[in-house]
């Protein structure tokens, strides 16, 4: 299985998009130091997820999500499942 996710930073106010076939194991490597990017969100806080069985289709989903560039869509999606609750 492959997990969609996105990711949110409290201290640089920011989201991450990201696809994974090991969620726990991603969130982990986001949330330790090694010298890139996502050190300076640290810690990333996990927000929303979609499963899917097939890597070609996570992937486009992580790429829409990516292209859409805007703030408001993300957190729309992520308004939209905590409704589903």
């Amino acid at each position: 299985m492959y997990s969609v996710y996105v990711l949110y930073s409290q201290r640089i106010d920011r989201y991450y998009i990201g696809y994974t076939n090991d969620l726990e194991r991603r969130l982990y490597e986001h949330n330790r130091l090694k010298r890139k990017f996502t050190d300076r969100g640290i810690p990333w806080e996990l927000k929303y997820t979609e499963v899917y069985s097939i890597k070609s289709e996570a992937h486009a989903r992580e790429q829409f999500l990516k292209g859409q560039k805007s703030r408001a869509f993300i957190e729309e999606l992520i308004r939209g499942s905590e409704r589903c609750l």
